[in-house]
Parts: structure tokens; sequence; C-alpha cells
């Protein structure tokens, strides 16, 4: 649903390409990449839910309950962000190993 709403709305779609760009660019690795994207994305989904009606209706009866977006979060990752190369093995390192 989240995906969907982002998709169909431009703004929101640059705005989200241009967040997983700089949160990737400033984290160690993928997966601390992906748990920071996935805490904005939840905090996205939060403020969206008060707001927009088709967020409105999976929460109604339960309330707001923390759900994982974490997939969502490495499928952007994997589309938007910019790959990091491998770090190179050095020959000498290799015979070390």
């Amino acid at each position: 649903m989240l995906s969907d709403y982002v998709h169909a709305h431009p703004e929101e779609k640059r705005f989200w390409e241009e967040k997983v760009r700089v949160v990737a660019a400033a984290a160690v690795d993928g997966h601390v990449a992906a748990a920071e994207l996935e805490r904005e994305l939840w905090r996205y989904f939060e403020e969206r839910s008060r707001v927009i009606p088709s967020f409105l209706n999976p929460v109604a009866g339960a309330g707001l309950q923390r759900m994982s977006l974490r997939n969502l979060a490495e499928l952007w990752l994997r589309l938007w962000a910019p790959l990091r190369p491998k770090p190179k093995v050095r020959p000498d390192e290799r015979a070390k190993k």
C-alpha cells in the first residue's frame, strides 16, 4: 500500500528516491541503511495514516500497530541506491587466507 501510494504521487516518489540515496550514502553498509530507511518509512506511514483515507482503513480496527517495512526498505535500496563496489582484495591478502 505504501509503495503504491508513493509510485502514484510523483513528488512523493522523487522525495523517497532522494531519501534512499542519502541514507545509502551515509550508511556503513546495506544492513544499516535498510534499518534506517525502515524507521523513516514507519514514521512516514504514521504521518500519512492520519490524513490519507486508504491508510486509515487497515489501522482503524486494531489501531496503529508497528509493522515491519524492512522488505520495502531493502527493495528501494536495490532499485534507487547506487551500487557500492565490493572492496578489492589484494593478491597478497588472498595468499594469507
